[in-house]
């Protein structure tokens, strides 16, 4: 049976302080330390979720939307934090994917799971479950869309192990990163910046449909926030009455 166990909504390489500024703004600084908590997270056996070598990973945003899906041969908390740090990776580079967008994250640790497989049975097993997670989260997916620019082959589904989920956004900027006008600024922005690959670019079919995906996701948050402003969005006008020539 599935399990996910969510942690309460409750990592900072140092750096030298020059002039009394640190080499990292505050909040970043915070958000690592979330991060660092969240894999330091024991699993039942006493070991460290972040860990485990093998795994799927999924990234949330702050509507609770999933918006992408990886796996990793290299260790959990070391793939994942190299997406939300801004380290170089494909999706990251290619905006694909904005860390800022990230408030949660689930992992699926799988090391129990291919210990005793061969190389090639490891890579096809975390293919398996990576091709599990991608459907799962397709359907908790308002849009039935996740920002993965490569396309993901069907497999057959494995019976996942238990996951873990954590909001990463401490309480003291939730609020202000959660706000609608600055999603939709950063949204609007990564659109513009991955147009502008594929303006520039020879690229794949999935950079496009991408392109796509995160027009419909802000064109769904701006829609929300006209809504909850109470705006009018019907453009259609009444045609003016003839005069009256009594």
């Amino acid at each position: 049976m599935l399990k996910t166990t969510k942690m309460s909504d409750s990592p900072t390489s140092p750096r030298n302080e020059e002039n009394g500024v640190s080499g990292l703004p505050e909040d970043v600084k915070a958000i690592r330390k979330e991060i660092r908590d969240f894999f330091a997270i024991k699993d039942g056996t006493g070991k460290r979720i972040g860990g485990y070598k093998h795994g799927i990973y999924a990234f949330y945003d702050y509507d609770g939307e999933p918006i992408y899906v990886g796996q990793t041969e290299e260790k959990l908390s070391g793939r994942v934090s190299r997406h939300l740090t801004n380290q170089r990776t494909d999706a990251v580079a290619m905006n694909v994917l904005d860390p800022f967008e990230v408030a949660s994250i689930e992992v699926w640790p799988l090391d129990h799971l291919v210990d005793k497989l061969s190389k090639v049975e490891k890579k096809a097993f975390l293919d398996r479950a990576e091709y599990t997670v991608f459907q799962k989260v397709l359907k908790e997916s308002a849009l039935q869309a996740v920002l993965n620019e490569k396309e993901m082959a069907p497999r057959k589904e494995i019976e996942l192990p238990q996951s873990y989920r954590r909001r990463i956004i401490p309480d003291a900027i939730y609020p202000h990163r959660k706000h609608p006008d600055v999603r939709i600024a950063r949204r609007a922005t990564t659109i513009a910046n991955l147009a502008r690959v594929i303006s520039e670019r020879e690229v794949s079919d999935g950079l496009r449909r991408t392109l796509l995906t995160q027009a419909r996701r802000l064109e769904k948050l701006a829609t929300q926030r006209i809504e909850e402003l109470g705006i009018t969005v019907d453009y259609k006008k009444e045609k003016p009455k003839p005069a009256d020539t009594k």
